[in-house]
């Protein structure tokens, strides 16, 4: 029945009905790309900020074993043994923290995924209603 009421009308208003469709349709589009792409945007900051952290802590860690290494050179006395190991289990924590920011940021996907969905479905609408 919905075909039939199309087929009366006259083709310019058909074309300008499917142009403000269009219109309206493509603007939601942009308008969920921006929202899945500020999401994707926010957890990936996040897990480079776990990296930078990693970093750091590890940074912290290597400082930690070089001064457990001065101490054996220089004094040969159990000051370098602690020092050791403090410097083994900051750059541990270091270590853990890079590796699971770098796992988190591989399983991240970058690409749109809920916007190409919708386009697809966008041009199959559109598709139809050229019918």
């Amino acid at each position: 029945m919905m075909r039939d009421e199309k087929r009366d009308r006259p083709s310019g208003e058909l074309l300008g009905e499917l142009y403000r469709d269009t219109s309206t349709l493509l603007r939601l589009e942009i308008e969920l790309l921006k929202t899945e792409m500020s999401q994707k945007v926010s957890r990936v900051g996040k897990n480079v900020g776990f990296l930078a952290a990693g970093g750091a802590v590890a940074y912290a860690g290597l400082l930690a074993i070089i001064a457990g290494v001065i101490g054996v050179l220089a004094l040969v006395v159990p000051v370098w043994l602690s020092a050791l190991i403090v410097g083994l289990v900051v750059a541990g924590a270091g270590g853990l923290l890079v590796r699971s920011g770098l796992k988190t940021l591989q399983q991240e996907q970058l690409v749109p995924q809920k916007t190409l969905q919708t386009l697809q479905e966008d041009t199959e609408w559109a598709k139809d209603q050229t019918k």
